[in-house]
């Protein structure tokens, strides 16, 4: 007989609705759940190739140990946490607790119980070497947040369903589904905004397929879009069109002594926009009943990522589109993680600093770029033991090949992983979790991201396989045997020392429970009132919707002690002082950027059969007049070389790209794990991240710079293309 379950996609940040159709034991078809208030029956192919993932015949089922032969056998679980408790225990005995590392990935923050235990394993580990996904590209954001908010939690998303005027900054939602922005019906929610009367202005390297559903695409060179809006700022304040409440903001002042400089025409050479479109932008943006700005992973992958970061929300404040319909809101979500962060000790800036390079830590995690520094350079403190938990750095981070020589050189390394991937191969063991759909999901992070206040749980469709492990329980047997998790708050700690000791597990959906009945929509602990708890959750199948954003957020997010904005950080003034000696420097060679595709997510998607079907996605793009210079065709093979390396890959002529950049998709670079994913391995796509420097940062994040790396491109004499 067959079933339908009711799930919320976990594979991007659009949280989309499923219906999952379940006969004997397998998927017969997923479609999008069109009752569900939030994403409206739309499903992507990632959503749809769901079961792929499932059924991939290369997905482990048992832990993998590395032989005396060298080789990664089959072992018992039992066997496998044993020695990774035991080799962790060894390390941070004989050279300190900073001697092993842990870094989180991107997926961690898609599945509940493995960021809840995750972070109590973390703090288990006591080490102050503890990295994550978001140092690669929104620790900008992040940042940004903290030094205007107070709160690196306190992230403010725009108003799309409202707004008459969207200025978008380095973000393609068409391929990406949102990035710190949750939306499902991606495309029915940006095209509504042309079909209201709004306008919708795409500024971007590239002629994005987001930029395709827009009013105007402006095209701007690669690292420049600070200088950019610094124009627009500085227009804002010459045509006497600011109107931000004292009340709200302070350092007003100060941001237009700092704009002053940043005139349209002084930028004009540096961005390609003409100081006359700057204007008109600038004015329009004003002028709009309601406007927002919202910008992302190209806005963060630059030099002054931070400060790119700032300046988008300066604009929304300096145009009294902050806390405002239409404008910049805060979601309001069932889980008010602002409130856990700082219980946990998790919200802060710069408390302390990464032992090689200086770099700050941010919400209690160092910026990845630096973890080869800590693993290579001899002393106290020296990384000689790594837990990877849902990542895949040696592929992810920049310059991939120090980081496969580094990860290479540690005494232990020890992934949680379904695969065998390019970081898994040089492990010494690998730890399979269950897959995604034999466990529930709350997407309790990307709620808070939601352009409605929305809540939604879902229960597990299949149940976990004889002999599995879920993520987080893989994680509370390893917290176990090393004394035991650590939550970080005194309350939850005895609470969980007690029950441990009562023979009550603790689980996630505990967790959860206890986390909604204490947020904003919660019934509290008293019997029978009304409000949110996870069982009555349980019982909305195609989720909750809580209403729209609400102004008003400003009081209850900003943590500054006055609740008043802070325009003018000195962190900040200082880079704009340190960029204006940039603006006329000459750029002659080809600036390289990544790109997304809807197909695919990072890494770790390519090999799945129905994804990587179709035309080839993966090739070099350039301008038509930028080959013409080099005697470069489309399908020729061209190499591509940067400071740190260089890749070949065919080329594809387009005008949809900028002259003078070039675009490679991140994520590639399969082929040394062919034997182990085996449709990824097919893949003679190149990897990006061979040619970007980790040396390269934004000074106030420590966030690697992977867009605007400087290149040679050359046709091959060779026709073969490697990765």
């Amino acid at each position: 007989m067959s079933q339908t379950h009711f799930r919320t996609c976990h594979l991007c940040e659009a949280m989309c609705g499923l219906a999952i159709t379940v006969h004997e034991g397998q998927i017969r078809e997923i479609r999008g759940d069109p009752d569900d208030p939030f994403s409206r029956g739309h499903i992507c192919p990632k959503g749809a190739a769901i079961g792929e993932l499932r059924d991939d015949p290369d997905r482990l089922e048992t832990p993998l140990i590395r032989g005396r032969d060298g080789r990664l056998r089959p072992a018992t679980w039992e066997e496998a946490l044993d020695l990774v408790a035991r080799r962790i225990g060894q390390i941070q005995v004989e050279h300190g607790h900073d001697a092993v590392a842990i870094y989180l990935g991107n997926p961690t923050v898609h599945n509940h119980g493995a960021l809840l235990f995750s972070q109590a394993f973390t703090r288990t580990l006591r080490t102050r070497n503890r990295y994550d996904a978001n140092s690669l590209d929104a620790n900008p954001r992040l940042l940004a947040c903290t030094l205007l908010y107070g709160d690196p939690t306190a992230l403010p998303v725009p108003d799309i369903d409202r707004t008459d005027y969207l200025l978008m900054i380095g973000a393609n939602p068409a391929a990406s589904n949102g990035s710190l922005l949750s939306m499902g019906d991606v495309k029915g929610r940006l095209k509504g905004i042309k079909a209201r009367g709004g306008r919708f202005v795409v500024v971007d390297p590239r002629r994005t397929e987001t930029a395709d559903w827009a009013t105007e695409h402006v095209f701007i060179r690669p690292g420049s879009d600070t200088a950019f809006l610094m124009a627009l700022i500085h227009v804002l304040f010459d045509e006497k069109r600011v109107r931000v409440d004292v009340a709200v903001a302070e350092g007003v002042e100060h941001v237009r002594a700092a704009a002053a400089p940043y005139t349209p025409e002084a930028v004009a050479t540096l961005t390609g926009i003409s100081a006359e479109t700057t204007r008109r932008i600038a004015t329009e943006f004003a002028s709009s009943a309601s406007a927002v700005a919202y910008g992302r992973v190209g806005a963060c992958l630059q030099e002054y990522g931070t400060v790119t970061s700032w300046a988008i929300d300066v604009l929304n404040v300096l145009t009294g589109n902050f806390d405002r319909e239409g404008g910049l809101l805060f979601p309001e979500a069932p889980i008010d993680l602002g409130v856990l962060a700082r219980r946990l000790s998790v919200a802060g800036y710069g408390r302390w600093r990464s032992r090689v390079r200086g770099l700050p830590e941010l919400t209690g995690l160092l910026p990845v770029a630096t973890l080869p520094d800590e693993i290579e350079t001899p002393g106290a403190g020296q990384v000689r033991g790594l837990v990877v938990v849902a990542g895949n750095p040696v592929r992810s981070a920049p310059n991939s090949a120090r980081f496969e020589k580094a990860f290479s050189s540690l005494d232990f390394l020890v992934c949680i992983d379904p695969y065998v991937g390019e970081t898994a191969r040089l492990a010494h063991v690998v730890l399979p979790p269950t897959d995604a759909l034999e466990r529930p999901h709350m997407a309790i992070l990307l709620q808070s991201l939601a352009v409605r206040n929305i809540a939604r749980y879902s229960e597990a469709v299949f149940p976990k396989k004889p002999g599995s492990k879920h993520d987080w329980e893989i994680l509370a047997e390893l917290g176990d045997r090393l004394g035991g998790l650590r939550f970080g708050h005194k309350a939850v700690d005895r609470i969980v020392a007690l029950a441990t000791r009562a023979g009550v597990p603790l689980t996630p959906e505990r967790l959860l429970d206890v986390l909604l009945r204490l947020g904003p929509y919660g019934a509290g602990f008293i019997p029978f009132r009304k409000g949110l708890t996870l069982e009555r959750l349980k019982a909305d199948k195609h989720g909750k919707d809580l209403g729209p954003l609400r102004p008003g957020g400003r009081l209850r997010r900003v943590r500054h002690p006055n609740h008043r904005v802070q325009l003018a950080p000195p962190e900040i003034l200082a880079e704009l002082e340190r960029l204006l000696g940039t603006l006329e420097t000459p750029r002659d060679a080809l600036s390289l950027i990544g790109r997304r595709h809807v197909r695919s997510n990072n890494s770790w998607l390519h090999n799945v059969p129905s994804l990587m079907k179709g035309k080839d996605r993966t090739a070099l793009w350039i301008h038509p007049n930028d080959a013409a210079a080099r005697g470069i065709a489309t399908g020729d093979t061209v190499e591509i070389t940067s400071a740190v390396g260089t890749v070949t890959s065919r080329a594809e002529l387009t005008d949809s790209i900028m002259a003078g950049v070039v675009s490679l998709p991140h994520g590639y670079g399969h082929a040394i794990v062919k034997d182990t994913l085996r449709v990824a391995g097919r893949s003679d796509a190149p990897n990006l991240n061979a040619l970007t420097d980790a040396r390269r940062l934004d000074h106030l994040s420590g966030t690697a710079a992977l867009n605007g790396i400087a290149v040679t491109v050359t046709r091959s004499a060779s026709e073969s293309v490697t990765a």
